[in-house]
């Protein structure tokens, strides 16, 4: 019988760590179990644990000498040989420093998503989530943005080589996903769309309206860069106007999206001023565009997200939570306000500086706009039309 919604999690996925300093934690991993556990909202009969993936699903998007450099860091501490090389593969910079154990950490993260795809086009799952997944800087030869493997890039090409499936990519983001655009930018049968803060005041400065394939793959490259201070109205408008318009343009098979949620007002690595409205909207499109253009199969990885206690577990639960349409959502949708459960604020709140939000949106009415909003929005507006100049 086949499930309407998976869970991939393994424990272990929260070794991907680079020092305990780094702005990368994938403690909010179990944080994020935690609440929808607490929330009722995540049963065991929902979560799977993965395996590891393969090198022969590696070498489909990162090469062999790649694979090896990474291979030849992961000892603690790796021979000198190796650490000479680091550099040269993107693995020696203050974003992307090697670690301990790095290839057998990181094969976990990339077979979880992998795993996800099988799930869904084997029939077992309607849709499945993974979100330790997500890591779309690496470049086939090179890591970069905190990624050492492209999961996202790795599983694309997994659906593309095992089932033959035409793959429509949503980054959501607030960094460019540029490790997943340029592995597919030739590629007709994969299309590419993402909405982040524009390139040119945020890593990795790529983006733009004019990155739009090449050669046969021309046009499958879909980029809505937005500007700094974007808030969730005019986001929302260019997120939907143009998702829509590229979905009804390439007709995928499957949807494999990646919720990094750092567009959020809190987070500390970005300038984009939205709220957790966002994040309850945009599942719901892609929810509703895989149910109209692919049998409902869709796949979602997680991503970015720097704010790990007030901003990244409501996300990816309200995610969830659509992605398995669990009532509470409507509680949250029709509520105001809708708490979020006690026993989860008072595990995490002494671990957090900041006090972490009590209800699962945010109060945006008592928000200050943006200044210069009318300005933002129109020129998100010119943005979102150019961006639709080759979708029909």
């Amino acid at each position: 019988m086949r499930t309407n919604a998976l869970f991939i999690y393994d424990e272990r996925e929260t070794a991907y760590r680079f020092n305990d300093n780094h702005p990368f934690n994938q403690k909010r991993l179990q944080v994020t179990v935690d609440l929808l556990k607490k929330a009722g909202a995540l049963p065991d009969s929902c979560m799977r644990t993965p395996p590891s993936a393969t090198e022969e699903q590696l070498l489909r998007v990162h090469s062999q000498e790649y694979l090896d450099c990474v291979k030849g860091l992961s000892p603690n501490p790796p021979e000198d040989c190796w650490i000479e090389k680091a550099g040269r593969y993107g693995l020696d910079t203050e974003d992307t420093p090697y670690f301990p154990d790095m290839h057998t950490v990181t094969l976990q993260l990339v077979g979880g998503s992998v795993y996800a795809i099988d799930t869904v086009m084997s029939g077992e799952a309607l849709h499945a989530m993974h979100l330790g997944g997500g890591l779309h800087h690496a470049l086939p030869s090179k890591g970069a943005g905190f990624c050492v493997y492209n999961d996202a890039a790795v599983a694309i090409a997994h659906a593309k080589a095992v089932y033959g499936a035409r793959v429509l990519y949503i980054d959501t983001d607030v960094h460019h996903g540029d490790g997943v655009q340029w592995s597919f930018y030739t590629d007709p049968d994969v299309c590419t769309f993402s909405i982040h803060e524009t390139g040119k005041y945020l890593f990795p400065g790529t983006g733009a309206v004019n990155e739009r394939g090449e050669g046969s793959g021309f046009g499958m490259n879909v980029n809505v860069p937005m500007e700094p201070f974007t808030e969730d109205e005019s986001w929302l408008e260019c997120f939907t106007e143009v998702l829509n318009r590229t979905v009804e343009h390439f007709k995928p098979d499957l949807i494999v999206s990646q919720h990094g949620c750092d567009a959020h007002a809190f987070d500390p690595l970005a300038h984009i001023h939205c709220s957790m409205d966002i994040y309850r909207e945009m599942p719901r499109v892609i929810h509703e565009l895989a149910h109209r253009y692919c049998g409902g199969r869709w796949v979602a990885l997680g991503g970015g997200g720097y704010d790990i206690w007030r901003v990244v577990p409501r996300a990816w639960s309200l995610a969830w939570l659509e992605m398995s349409g669990h009532p509470l959502l409507d509680a949250v949708n029709t509520q105001a306000p809708c708490f979020l459960p006690s026993d989860w604020l008072k595990s995490w709140q002494p671990h957090c500086e900041e006090h972490i939000p009590d209800t699962w949106l945010d109060p945006v009415h008592s928000w200050e706009p943006m200044p210069r909003r009318d300005e933002i929005v129109a020129k998100n507006r010119q943005t979102k039309e150019l961006s639709m100049l080759y979708l029909g």
